[in-house]
């Protein structure tokens, strides 16, 4: 028996699949398949089985599974006990986070950098699903989302914790009529064309907050921020997006977009929360993170 087995079995356990926990592990199926086999042999016992919904645990496997989690819980806990121990950190930490906030991350991981310099810190920007999904699969450390009641997270296998309130506003070109205002009504804005990136929450909000005042006229929906930022920044059109994207130095240091509230925005409560996993003990080097994130933006 070794930690390859068990982490293994872990991940055979959370995919419910060979292909799919082999994709996850870097391995070949073939791989895994051979490895929990062997662990199988020796402990005698039928771990998995097989059946149209994929390769579930079965009832032994089961009670092995919550062995397996804390066995593999404690060795993560022994190896960050042994960094506390020479004072040092390394690693990789990699971190899912939602366009529009990364800009408040910037001095938060320049800081983190030169405090540990070993560790190698990977930001990923990508919808919300996408990073539901890579902390779920333990190829995120950690996420940061946007939540609220309507749009919680809906996943028992993971904890969120909430960091910052926000609220949905336009994003407007500086030398637009709009700017002017404090306050923005819907009739105001329906008349504008928008360029919207494409997140569910944002697209719900715009149908909510807008189509009974109108058609929506949409040029685009995206996913590449800086189109977003092009088309408002040349006067094109109009964009919608939490406040604090909009609080920066960057990336809209040339003709700036503005924001401005949006009437019966603030109706709902919106956060922007990070999530992990669970059953995963977080490590020092998530720890050291969250603990500058929430200093800054608590």
């Amino acid at each position: 028996m070794n930690i390859e087995q068990l982490e293994h079995v872990a991940e055979v356990a959370r995919a419910g699949a060979l292909t799919k926990s082999a994709e996850h592990l870097h391995v070949s199926a073939s791989a895994v398949s051979q490895s929990i086999s062997k662990l199988e042999q020796e402990l005698g016992v039928q771990i998995f089985t097989r059946n149209r919904q994929g390769t579930v645990l079965t009832a032994d496997g089961k009670n092995i599974m919550k062995k397996v989690d804390n066995v593999l819980a404690a060795i993560g806990e022994l190896k960050e006990e042994a960094n506390r121990c020479t004072d040092t950190l390394g690693g990789e930490l990699k971190i899912g986070i939602i366009p529009g906030p990364i800009n408040l991350l910037i001095d938060m991981v320049s800081a983190y950098k030169s405090d540990y310099p070993n560790v190698k810190v990977e930001i990923h920007e990508m919808g919300p699903v996408k990073i539901i999904e890579g902390v779920e699969n333990n190829e995120l450390d950690i996420g940061l989302i946007l939540t609220s009641e309507t749009f919680g997270v809906q996943h028992h296998e993971l904890v969120a914790e909430e960091l910052m309130e926000g609220r949905m506003v336009a994003g407007v070109h500086e030398h637009s009529p709009l700017a002017a205002f404090d306050q923005l009504s819907p009739q105001q804005l329906i008349g504008e064309t928008f360029v919207l990136y494409n997140d569910d929450y944002i697209k719900q909000f715009a149908h909510d907050t807008l189509s009974p005042f109108g058609s929506i006229d949409l040029l685009f929906t995206t996913n590449n921020t800086e189109a977003i930022k092009r088309a408002v920044q040349s006067g094109v059109a109009v964009t919608l997006g939490m406040d604090y994207s909009f609080r920066t130095r960057a990336p809209y240091t040339n003709k700036p977009i503005i924001p401005v509230e949006i009437e019966g925005a603030g109706s709902e409560p919106l956060h922007l929360a990070w999530i992990r996993r669970k059953d995963r003990v977080p490590s020092r080097r998530v720890e050291e993170f969250v603990k500058r994130v929430r200093r800054e933006l608590g």
